[in-house]
């Protein structure tokens, strides 16, 4: 079947084009570091089934499976290498997904802030863009490439540059909750907030900068659980468990 016949109405796509942010932990299944393949293909089944869908995709995926920047800073490393070594390994995680979705048959381009052009593409807004319209899967690595921010700033920040229609946040629980729900089981899970709510309760979410850019720019942001089968079809499809936060 081409890929013409898998696309629906254009029109009636609850997203066109969205820009999904997993945490580098969401790679490693049940491991304690590192990138447990099986996940990574399931993942990448997901994301290329979405493109056959009609959906324009890219994503961010952090690097806290192999460096988190501020846990070397905190254990006395100079701040902006460990975070240089964090977007280090985010490039690491984007080649992995690269890899899943290409052995799968999908198209897939890594475009790097950092540029390393041995390995991946180096960011260029029109570029990243332009594979977008031609139903490639762009994956940005190396944060914004500049140290002291963090890859959820770096989503937020990528949404922005390509128009998005919706961040989408896929996480280890479905949807935001007024505290940790694996530690405390009176949290209350939210179908909906607004930016104002997430800010002001201090949600943890994503980081504030992160929340407000999409604020600025009137990008919602939909929390899913990036472990439930069929998750990110359902929210694409504006079904399924979430919390999305908007005006």
């Amino acid at each position: 079947m081409s890929l013409a016949e898998h696309r629906p109405d254009p029109a009636k796509l609850v997203y066109k084009r969205v820009l999904l942010k997993i945490s580098g932990e969401a790679l490693m299944g049940d491991g304690q570091y590192g990138i447990d393949q099986t996940v990574c293909e399931r993942i990448a089944q997901e994301v290329l089934d979405a493109v056959k869908n009609g959906t324009e995709m890219c994503l961010v995926i952090g690097g806290g499976n192999i460096f988190r920047g501020m846990q070397g800073a905190a254990k006395g490393m100079e701040r902006a290498s460990a975070d240089y070594m964090g977007m280090l390994a985010t490039v690491m995680n984007a080649l992995a997904m690269q890899n899943a979705i290409e052995a799968i048959g999908g198209h897939a381009r890594v475009l790097s802030a950092i540029p390393m052009v041995t390995v991946c593409e180096p960011y260029i807004r029109r570029r990243a863009i332009r594979h977008m319209e031609k139903r490639r899967i762009v994956i940005f690595a190396a944060g914004t490439g500049n140290p002291f921010f963090t890859t959820d700033t770096a989503a937020a920040l990528r949404a922005a540059e390509m128009g998005c229609d919706a961040l989408l946040k896929g996480t280890q629980v479905d949807g935001v909750y007024s505290a940790d729900p694996k530690s405390d089981p009176k949290a209350t899970r939210y179908d909906r907030l607004s930016y104002h709510e997430v800010l002001a309760r201090d949600l943890k979410v994503m980081d504030a900068s992160a929340i407000s850019l999409m604020r600025d720019n009137g990008i919602p942001i939909v929390v899913f659980s990036i472990h439930t089968r069929g998750g990110l079809a359902d929210v694409l499809a504006g079904r399924g468990v979430c919390t999305t936060i908007s005006d």
